[in-house]
């Protein structure tokens, strides 16, 4: 690993240190198709673990990116106030997957199945990488496990003082999120109790000698550590405190902003710092307002999300303009969805960019009970970006409504073959499960056969496996 004091961040920081994307990056709505009811769905979990490289990142000094005022610091520190994380399961996570695969089918369909385990790749940050890259998030789970363990803080260690590092800390950070991005929410909650919000002395670089950092000063947990803390009273149905968490950080991070903004001229790199802190400050306001939209404070989405447009730039303007009309249709407030789409129209590029256009108007038809209309928009959008697998899922919801059962089975049919190992998403495996469940009572079978395709084909589902192919195991 590199020399954190060379100012070159670890190597895992290109998946894990970087600000996580925000949900309105990548916004898609009506993805489950599960009913008429849920057209706009905001996400609440975030892809924390996607591969954004740090060549996209600001070149902006570690002074900036870890500032952060640490608690005074006092002659003995009791044990109570410092950070004593460990693992809190003494076995491995097991692969579902192939369990069900044995239970269901054969011991040789589930030697079908090539996953990458954590005795496949070197016991590092490089092989942790690597994992993930494959999408084998379980088994990256086990590696953290043998990476803290290596810390002194695996199983057992919880309760016990140990010395942090930005790298052991980058290690708990991506842990917790492949623990949410697999729905091991309680995991998660036990794991993430000692690190409260990360305000502890012994967080920060000037708990320790400065000749271990050499004289770095701020916080040693990257940003996304302290969002992900904050967000997490999400998974665990307690969107309120999670938006208490969120406006205290935001509250923390315009302070930042307002230092920086006063320094202008005085202080080097204060404009740049200051853009990179109101990129944090944007990237907290789109986690407020979904969790606005999880306690149906819709006035405060509304409030949040007209300050969001009015200082985003053109292409961003468009994508929020896309998902305020998407919240409205959620809201049965059709006429101002209609308006925001139409906003959203005129910030329009040119015609490569016509397919959130299209989804938008698809949903509306959607959403006025125009199925027809709504499955050739979607169908166009489709012809446009062949890889989009949401709209596979709203054409087949839109036949399914239309009274196609068969039609819109063989959609999903198709676009599998097509497009296997993207198309075995969650979405459209609890989709086709469910219409096989609709066609007949001799839909175990089929599903069976969707069971050897994710066997064969995908690592790890983050939804369980009884939830997207709806199979009866005692698993």
């Amino acid at each position: 690993m590199a020399n954190s004091s060379s100012g070159v961040e670890p190597s895992i920081s290109k998946y894990f240190a970087n600000d996580p994307p925000s949900c309105f990056d990548s916004l898609s709505a009506g993805e489950d198709g599960q009913s008429q009811d849920a057209i706009v769905e905001a996400y609440l979990s975030y892809d924390y673990l996607a591969a954004s490289s740090t060549d996209q990142q600001p070149n902006i000094p570690d002074s900036v990116r870890d500032l952060w005022e640490p608690p005074k610091l006092t002659p003995g520190i009791p044990p109570t106030s410092l950070t004593m994380p460990g693992v809190s399961v003494a076995t491995d996570l097991t692969d579902p997957v192939q369990d069900a695969v044995g239970l269901l089918v054969d011991a040789t369909e589930a030697q079908q199945r090539k996953l990458l385990l954590p005795d496949n790749v070197t016991q590092d940050e490089r092989g942790l990488r690597e994992l993930i890259e494959h999408g084998c998030f379980r088994s990256a789970v086990n590696l953290t496990a043998r990476l803290l363990t290596i810390k002194q803080q695996g199983f057992g260690h919880a309760g016990h003082p140990v010395k942090h590092s930005p790298n052991s800390l980058q290690l708990w950070f991506t842990r917790l999120a492949l623990l949410v991005k697999l729905g091991q929410y309680e995991i998660a909650r036990v794991e993430a109790e000692p690190f409260g919000a990360l305000s502890n002395a012994d967080v920060f670089y000037e708990f320790y000698h400065p000749d271990m950092h050499s004289d770095r000063k701020g916080s040693m947990a990257p940003f996304s550590f302290r969002l992900l803390l904050a967000e997490l009273p999400v998974y665990l149905g307690a969107p309120r405190v999670a938006l208490d968490r969120l406006t205290e950080l935001l509250a923390i991070v315009n302070q930042i902003k307002a230092y920086y903004e006063r320094a202008t001229g005085t202080v080097p790199h204060a404009t740049e710092a200051h853009a990179f802190w109101t990129v944090r400050e944007t990237r907290i306001l789109h986690s407020i307002v979904n969790c606005a939209l999880a306690v149906k404070d819709f006035g405060l989405v509304e409030q949040l999300l007209e300050r969001l447009v009015a200082v985003a730039a053109p292409p961003q303007k468009r994508i929020l303009l896309s998902a305020w009309g998407r919240i409205r249709l959620q809201c049965g407030d059709m006429v101002g969805a209609e308006k925001k789409f139409s906003e959203a129209r005129r910030l329009k590029e040119d015609k490569s960019s016509e397919v959130p256009d299209l989804i938008d108007r698809g949903l509306l038809g959607v959403a006025q009970n125009d199925f027809q209309s709504a499955f050739d928009l979607f169908q166009k959008a489709s012809a446009a970006a062949p890889s989009n697998t949401m709209l596979y899922n709203n054409m087949g919801v839109c036949l399914l409504y239309s009274g196609k059962l068969k039609e819109a089975i063989k959609l999903y049919e198709g676009a599998i073959q097509r497009n296997t190992k993207s198309c075995l998403n969650e979405s459209l495996l609890v989709n086709l499960s469910t219409l096989y469940e609709l066609e007949s009572n001799h839909a175990k079978e089929k599903k069976i056969n969707l069971l050897k395709l994710v066997n064969r084909h995908r690592a790890d589902l983050t939804v369980g496996l009884d939830v997207c192919l709806k199979l009866q195991t005692t698993i």
